[in-house]
């Protein structure tokens, strides 16, 4: 089975202060997103998708210039020259359109099954092991999401907001609840409602914007994305995201959406302070033989 990994890589990293998709975490220069590449071709990918700006162009054809060659296609969207459905109302738009925009900037190059990913996301090796496996066993308008155990993806800086996944008896997704202000309370795990701290297990499964999908989601994610220009186009900050998507569709019973769970841990930038953790991070794996000393 040909996979495709679709990589989203055109967010404006306004927190993080600067491109942080572009920013080196390896010893080589390596940035994130290469070690995501690299997991993915050993897990069988051909082909990548960059969805970027057209300002991000030259950068990422330099750094790609002669990573993975042989390895794998890769050829890249411009989510900002997507207009297809929002041409009219670009003149008020700073933002792009959100995730699921995003997506549909991509639609002409995704031919078969794909996963999504963030850029600036570490997603661990296995997961994309996982993925595999599991969206092999995908049928008709079933979707996948991976499910990361909650205490493998907290910060030792501060709160993090993650989705929590809601599932049922038989790992299908039920809904996926924003919870805010997650963090370490001692020995617990507590998240803030109302001004109040509750606790939340570890091993609670949480989205990290890891999704699987067939191609039949594209023509649904652009009947979605239609009704929200409608709806929101006065709106210079609204965004149309997967998630919410995903949720509508499953909502009029027009997918099921299957948790598999990883045990892999997570490694992410939002703030600056978050890169030497990162860092680290890869170096160890380095060291423990998860990762070449130079991945390309």
């Amino acid at each position: 089975m040909d996979l495709t990994l679709v990589v989203l890589a055109a967010g404006m990293g306004s927190r993080y202060g600067g491109n942080k998709q572009l920013d080196g975490i390896g010893p080589n220069g390596e940035i994130i997103m290469d070690y995501s590449i690299h997991d993915a071709i050993n897990a069988g990918f051909t082909k990548v998708v960059f969805i970027i700006r057209t300002d991000l162009k030259e950068a990422f054809e330099t750094h790609y210039a002669d990573r993975f060659k042989g390895k794998i296609k890769m050829e890249y969207a411009f989510q900002n020259e997507y207009t297809e459905h929002t041409a009219k109302y670009e003149a008020n738009r700073k933002k792009p359109w959100g995730t699921t925009h995003a997506i549909l900037a991509a639609k002409h190059l995704i031919n078969e099954p794909f996963l999504v990913i963030n850029a600036d996301d570490y997603y661990g090796t296995e997961s994309f092991v996982e993925a595999v496996d599991a969206i092999k066993r995908l049928k008709g308008n079933e979707y996948l999401i991976m499910g990361y155990e909650l205490v493998n993806t907290l910060s030792d800086h501060g709160t993090v907001n993650r989705g929590v996944c809601q599932v049922d008896e038989n790992m299908n997704l039920t809904g996926i609840k924003e919870t805010l202000s997650i963090g370490k309370d001692g020995e617990e795990i507590s998240y803030e409602e109302n001004g109040q701290r509750h606790t939340l297990d570890p091993k609670t499964y949480v989205s990290m914007n890891f999704w699987g999908f067939p191609t039949s989601v594209l023509d649904h994610f652009e009947e979605k994305f239609i009704d929200f220009v409608k709806q929101n186009n006065e709106d210079p900050k609204s965004e149309c995201f997967i998630p919410v998507e995903v949720d509508n569709l499953m909502k009029e019973g027009k997918a099921t959406v299957k948790v598999e769970p990883t045990s892999a841990s997570w490694l992410g930038v939002t703030y600056q302070e978050d890169k030497p953790h990162v860092v680290n991070g890869i170096k160890q794996m380095i060291a423990d033989g998860v990762y070449p000393e130079e991945v390309k």
